[in-house]
């Protein structure tokens, strides 16, 4: 293979000197360093096609970080994450030195016998930062540099770009085009409200929206100019031009990690609030009670309104599915009791990061997974649609109604990725049947009080952990300490994790009350900073 174009590259882009390693979000850190990861991502995403021979995708996007952020992720043909042995090649790739390129690349062709031959192809999107256009055009240069094509899809958020690289290797999944991706959501929306009568519940339809000033608004725009019929959604924080306003006190990421009310938002009692956050791949529910207290309806409760539904319309199709919903250590306790004890259905356990909880969920006909911070969608076996294709054949009556709602929903859900965008589709078309106010839902349970909190150390490697991070096995004395001061506060749990991609240690914390659920954060902070090396001034 001629490398001559991909050594003027790593030329063109220098190596400046910072390590980054390639985790769930791909590469992200300030945009000024990733000019020679786009490029040398680019190599790798061409010869990642070359080898699949598939189509594979290329996104341009920090998420929830500011404007000054940017990242670069691969999309792999199913529409997935980047299959998971694949990320330290690219983390070699991208911190390789010049004279070193040739051979590290010809070791990846000669190990995965790669035929060169075949022309790849590479789907580009990104996001409105002021970065992007920048480092899509350095990314093309890369794709070129090995004979495969890059092709710039537009500006778009995170799930549009999963969903065409599924569709693009995929025709059954849907039209490979973002107006495809729009109808597959709408049309099942708006075909699933027209066969459900209204109820007298306590559903309004009415939602104000949150768009983080981001990519997201620009994706709620085009379907809310084809729902406003059924569904009115009034947008704030959708200024995409203003970049210095990206994720700034707005956004799912905000009313997660502050909980209070994004800026920009009239503050209005009992009114269903929902925030994307700036990809759209997370999203979260929020509202003000009478007592202006506010509350959130985080991934947690999405993932038990996914299964109670679809529990209850399974049995109505008298299909025999199993039922999984996946979760992290973060998933608060009570959601956790819920799912095993009031659904009947397994509670499944991986590590942070929604690349570990959709591989688990694909074990499952029915597969929920949602992280507590609203990234999350619902996976549907070929198997469970196999089954539905053939008993819709002779069914009738309810079943055969059930069986038509099923497939509607499943249309309405993206499954390859999380989805603000139609999880928000689903979500109102649930909260429909069943006649459900924001806090009718919010209702199922009562979260346990929890903390969050971090720990800024020398060396994150220093904290290991097992039991889908829940349990700490290095620095020695750490999780016995741990074990020893949750005998002093009453039902209460606390894990520690290191940072994918920071030298922080994040710490969570679970209490009968907010008081003890701080008091015991701040405890496993401190032991954090003793026995990992902490940073600054001891918490």
């Amino acid at each position: 293979m001629d490398f001559s174009k991909v050594l003027a590259g790593y030329e063109k882009y220098p190596y400046p000197s910072k390590e980054l390693q390639y985790g769930t979000s791909g590469f992200r850190d300030k945009a000024s360093v990733l000019e020679h990861v786009a490029f040398r991502v680019g190599v790798l995403a061409g010869i990642r096609s070359k080898y699949t021979k598939k189509v594979i995708g290329f996104m341009v996007t920090a998420s929830h970080n500011a404007a000054v952020d940017n990242g670069i992720k691969l999309i792999d043909p199913d529409g997935d994450m980047l299959e998971v042995t694949w990320e330290p090649i690219a983390t070699r790739v991208v911190n390789s030195a010049t004279d070193k390129i040739s051979d590290i690349v010809n070791d990846v062709i000669s190990s995965y016998k790669i035929d060169t031959s075949f022309e790849g192809e590479v789907i580009i999107g990104w996001d409105t930062r002021p970065s992007s256009i920048n480092l899509v055009n350095i990314a093309c240069e890369g794709i070129a540099s090995v004979n495969s094509k890059p092709v710039k899809i537009a500006l778009c958020t995170t799930p549009i770009l999963h969903y065409l690289v599924r569709c693009r290797n995929d025709s059954s999944y849907g039209v490979p085009s973002v107006d495809g991706y729009y109808d597959k959501l709408i049309v099942a929306f708006e075909t699933f409200w027209k066969d459900v009568s209204n109820t007298n519940g306590n559903y309004s339809p009415y939602v104000v929206f949150d768009g983080a000033n981001g990519v997201g608004s620009i994706a709620m725009k085009n379907a809310e100019t084809r729902i406003r019929d059924k569904l009115r959604v009034n947008l704030y924080n959708d200024s995409i031009n203003d970049h210095e306003k990206l994720n700034v006190n707005c956004g799912a990421d905000h009313i997660k990690q502050a909980q209070q009310y994004p800026d920009g938002l009239p503050e209005e009692l009992n009114v269903r609030c929902v925030s994307f956050d700036g990809d759209a791949d997370r999203i979260m529910y929020y509202y003000l009670d009478d007592s202006k207290k506010f509350n959130i309806v985080d991934g947690d409760k999405m993932a038990v309104l996914f299964a109670t539904f679809l529990k209850e319309i399974i049995a109505e199709t008298k299909l025999n599915s199993t039922f999984g919903i996946v979760q992290t250590a973060y998933a608060n306790g009570s959601s956790t009791r819920y799912i095993k004890d009031k659904l009947n259905i397994d509670a499944a356990f991986t590590k942070t990061g929604v690349k570990h909880l959709h591989q688990k969920a694909i074990e499952y006909d029915i597969g929920i997974y949602f992280e507590s911070n609203g990234h999350g969608t619902v996976l549907f076996s070929n198997k469970l649609k196999n089954e539905i294709a053939n008993a819709l054949k002779i069914a009738s009556g309810e079943q055969l109604r059930a069986l038509n709602e099923l497939c509607t929903f499943i249309n309405m859900i993206n499954e390859t990725v999380g989805d603000a965008l139609s999880d928000m589709l689903a979500i109102e078309t649930i909260l429909h049947v069943k006649g459900w106010s924001i806090q009718d839902w919010n209702k199922l349970y009562d979260p346990v009080p929890y903390k969050m909190a971090k720990v800024t150390v020398k060396d994150r490697s220093t904290i290991t952990t097992t039991d889908a991070e829940r349990k700490a096995v290095t620095p020695a004395g750490l999780q016995k300490g741990i074990d020893d001061l949750l005998t002093r506060f009453p039902s209460s749990r606390a894990f520690v994790r290191p940072s994918g991609t920071e030298d922080i240690v994040r710490v969570y914390s679970e209490a009968a009350t907010q008081k003890e659920a701080d008091e015991l954060a701040m405890e496993v902070m401190r032991l954090v900073y003793d026995l990992a090396g902490g940073v600054g001034d001891r918490p």
